[in-house]
C-alpha cells in the first residue's frame, strides 16, 4: 500500500520550509521502516523509488514548479529512470535524501537524487520528467519561461547527456 500518511508529512513539511531556486538542493531525513523491507530484510527497491518520489514532491513544492503546473494545467510524469543501489539499507536505518533538478532538454526535465547512511551514498537515480496537458507532452521549456528563467538549460553533466543518447537508441516498442 502506498505510504499517504509519509507523504502528507512530507508535503507538510515542504510546505513550512523555505523556498528553493530551481536548481537548489532539497535535503530530507527518511527512515527505512521495517514495512519497507524486501523478504531479504533490505529496502525494497521498489519503496526507494517511493521514497525518491518524496524527494521529488517535497522538492516541486520548495521551488513553486507544483503551483505553476496547477496554474497552466500541467501535470508531470516520471518518463524514465535510472537508479544505482550501492549500499545495503536495513531497517531503523537513517537515511539522508539529496533531491535536484539537473537541467532539460526538448522533452523532458531531470532530476538527480540520492540518499546517503552518513558519508556512504546508498543510492542514486536518475529522472526524466514529462511536463503533460490535455494536447500532450508541454516542452521544459515553457515551465522555464513561467518561472521567469533562461530558456536556455543549464549545461547537464557529461554521464546525463549520454544517458539521454543511449536512451534515444533504445527500441520502442521493445521487442516480445
Amino acid at each position: 500500500m502506498y505510504p499517504f500518511l509519509r507523504h502528507m508529512k512530507e508535503v507538510l513539511a515542504a510546505r513550512r520550509a523555505p523556498k528553493l531556486g530551481l536548481f537548489d538542493p532539497h535535503v530530507s531525513r527518511h527512515i527505512c521502516w521495517p514495512w519497507d523491507l524486501d523478504p531479504w530484510g533490505e529496502l525494497n527497491n521498489g519503496r526507494t523509488l517511493t521514497l525518491f518520489d518524496f524527494g521529488r514532491t517535497a522538492l516541486g513544492l520548495r521551488t513553486d514548479i507544483d503551483r505553476l503546473l496547477l496554474a497552466k494545467g500541467w501535470g508531470m510524469t516520471v518518463a524514465g529512470s535510472t537508479v544505482r543501489y550501492r549500499r545495503r539499507v536495513t531497517a531503523f536505518t537513517r537515511l539522508t535524501m539529496h533531491s535536484r533538478c539537473i537541467g532539460w532538454d526538448d522533452r523532458f526535465l531531470y532530476k538527480e537524487q540520492s540518499m546517503w547512511r552518513g558519508e556512504d551514498c546508498t543510492s542514486h537515480v536518475l529522472i526524466r520528467s514529462a511536463i503533460t496537458s490535455k494536447a500532450g507532452i508541454v516542452p521544459p521549456v515553457e515551465l522555464a519561461r513561467a518561472a521567469g528563467l533562461s530558456p536556455e538549460s543549464p549545461a547537464m553533466p557529461d554521464w546525463v547527456q549520454a544517458w539521454i543518447k543511449a536512451e534515444a537508441l533504445r527500441p520502442w516498442p521493445p521487442s516480445r
